[in-house]
C-alpha cells in the first residue's frame, strides 16, 4: 500500500508522539525532519540541505554515510546482528578491543564495553568502588570532581556533574552527595595556579577515607561550558590521586578519537589514568556503543579470587556496533590527526575571529576539532535554531554558547559558510 503521508504529516505525528532530549512535549522545538545525509551535509524532506556543524553531537567524524562503514556493518549483519556477551565472544568484539588496548596508553589493558558514554561512566564508578571493596577499604564509596563538569544523564553519572549549575540540579535530593572542587581554571596555555591543586589536596586529606576516585573530563569540560584548562594540571592531580591512594578516571567519551587535536586528550599529558570512558565517536557515529578500559591493577583486583564485575548489558559488545567501530578506527588511523584536527582549528579560528568584534559576544574560543563563541548572555533555542537552518547549517547552540564540532573530513568552504552563520545569528542579537 502506498505511503500517501506528507511531511506535515509526519512532522505532526512527531509532535504528539515523541519526546526529544532536553525538550518540553507542550512547548517543542522544531524539530526537522531528516530524508538522508551524505558527507557533511543533512537533507530535510523538503529538500532543503544543512551543512552540519554538530557531528551529531560529536560522534560522526567521518561524516555521514560512509561506503567504508556501510560495508563493514553490511558484511557483519549477514553472519548474525547480536549474541550475547555472556558465554558468547565474537571476532568484532575480540578486534576492537585490541585495536583500543593499541591505540591507547600502554597500561590500559582490559575493555569493558557497554551502551552508551553515561553507561560506561556507571561502568567506571562502580569498577573503582567494587576494586576499594576487594581492597578491605569497603567505605571508598564517593567520588569528587570538579564543578562544571559533564559525565551523562544516568543516576551515578548526574552525581557527578555539576551540582548547581548543572541540567541535574532537580534531582540534587535523590543523588548520592559527592566531593566536589572548583573548576580547573581557564586557558590551554596559562600557567598552573598552585591555589586550585593546594583545594584539590585539602578536600583529599580531608575526605580521602571515603573516596574511590576522582574522575574528570581531560583537557576541555564539555558540556558545562566548554573550557579549555592546561593538561599540566592533570599531571599534578595524578600524582595526588597516588598521594592519597584515589582511583583517577578520565572521561574522554567527548574529547575520545581526535578531538583536541591528539589521538585522545590524554595524549595531551605524561600521564594515565587507572579508569578511561570513550564513547561517541568510537563507531563513527552510527551505533551507540561505549568501552571503559582500565589497568591490570583494578581489573585484577576486582577479580582476585574468582570476583566477578556486577555489570552485564544485555547489548554489551553488539557485533555491528564493533564492527561499524572497527572500520571507524581504521579509517581514523589513515589520518594524521595533528595535521588534519590542526587545519580544522586553524579554519574555525579565521572564520570565528569576525565574532570577536561584536558586543554580544564574551570570548571567542578554539581548540582541536572545538570552535566556540561565547555570549554575554544565554540564547533562546527556540528562536535561534530556525534562523541557523534558514542559512543552511545545523548549528545547536546551548546556554550562552554557539560552538562547532564538525566532522574532520568537512572542507574550508563549509567550515566558512559555518562561521558566516554564527556571525549573522550572533550579530542580530
Amino acid at each position: 500500500m502506498k505511503n500517501t503521508r506528507s511531511t506535515q504529516d509526519y512532522v505532526n505525528l512527531d509532535k504528539q508522539l515523541l519526546w526529544h532530549p532536553y525538550t518540553s512535549m507542550s512547548q517543542p522545538t522544531p524539530h526537522y525532519l531528516v530524508e538522508k545525509a551524505d558527507g557533511c551535509q543533512i537533507t530535510l524532506s523538503d529538500g532543503r540541505t544543512l551543512v552540519d556543524g554538530m557531528s551529531s553531537w560529536w560522534s560522526v567524524i567521518h561524516g555521514y554515510n560512509h561506503p567504508t562503514i556501510n560495508a563493514a556493518i553490511e558484511k557483519q549483519i549477514t553472519q548474525f546482528s547480536h549474541v550475547m556477551f555472556g558465554g558468547f565472544t565474537h571476532k568484532p568484539a575480540i578486534e576492537l578491543a585490541e585495536k583500543l588496548i593499541n591505540i591507547t596508553h600502554r597500561d590500559l589493558q582490559r575493555v569493558f564495553f557497554s551502551d552508551s558514554g553515561s553507561v560506561s561512566v556507571e561502568v567506571a564508578l562502580k569498577m573503582a568502588i567494587q576494586y576499594w571493596n576487594t581492597q578491605g577499604k569497603a567505605e571508598k564509596q564517593f567520588f569528587i570532581t570538579p564543578k562544571s563538569g559533564y559525565h551523562g544523564d544516568t543516576f551515578a553519572a548526574m552525581s557527578v556533574c555539576d551540582p548547581e549549575n548543572g541540567m541535574h540540579n532537580l534531582f540534587s535530593d535523590a543523588l548520592t552527595q559527592q566531593f566536589f572542587v572548583s573548576p580547573p581554571p581557564t586557558g590551554f596555555d596559562e600557567p598552573v595556579k598552585t591555589d586550585y591543586l593546594n583545594e584539590i589536596r585539602r578536600s583529599f586529606q580531608q575526605n580521602h577515607q571515603r573516596i574511590a576516585g576522582f574522575i574528570i573530563e581531560p583537557v576541555v569540560q564539555n558540556a558545562g561550558g566548554m573550557r579549555f584548562y592546561n593538561p599540566a594540571y592533570l599531571n599534578r592531580i595524578r600524582e595526588l590521586c597516588d598521594e592519597f591512594d584515589i582511583l583517577l578516571i578520565f572521561d574522554e567519551i567527548a574529547t575520545g578519537f581526535g578531538r583536541t587535536g591528539k589521538l585522545f586528550a590524554t595524549d595531551h599529558t605524561d600521564i594515565c589514568p587507572d579508569i578511561m570512558c570513550v564513547g561517541k565517536a568510537l563507531t563513527g557515529g552510527y551505533m551507540t556503543l561505549a568501552a571503559t578500559l582500565t589497568n591490570d591493577r583494578v581489573a585484577l583486583g576486582i577479580s582476585h579470587e574468582g570476583g566477578v564485575f556486577m555489570h552485564g548489558p544485555t547489548f554489551m559488545g553488539n557485533p555491528l556496533a564493533c564492527s561499524a567501530a572497527n572500520a571507524s578506527l581504521t579509517l581514523l588511523s589513515q589520518y594524521e590527526i595533528p595535521k588534519k584536527i590542526s587545519q580544522l582549528e586553524n579554519w574555525m579560528k579565521e572564520t570565528l575571529a569576525q565574532c570577536e568584534a561584536l558586543e554580544q559576544v564574551q570570548d571567542v574560543r578554539c581548540l582541536g576539532g572545538i570552535g566556540v563563541v561565547e555570549l554575554k548572555n544565554a540564547v533562546n533555542l527556540h528562536q535561534i535554531q530556525p534562523k541557523f537552518v534558514e542559512l543552511g547549517v545545523w548549528v545547536r547552540p546551548f546556554g550562552k554558547l554557539i560552538y562547532l564540532m564538525p566532522p574532520y573530513v568537512i572542507s574550508k568552504d563549509q567550515i566558512q559558510k559555518l562561521g558566516n552563520a554564527i556571525y549573522k545569528v550572533a550579530s542580530e542579537l
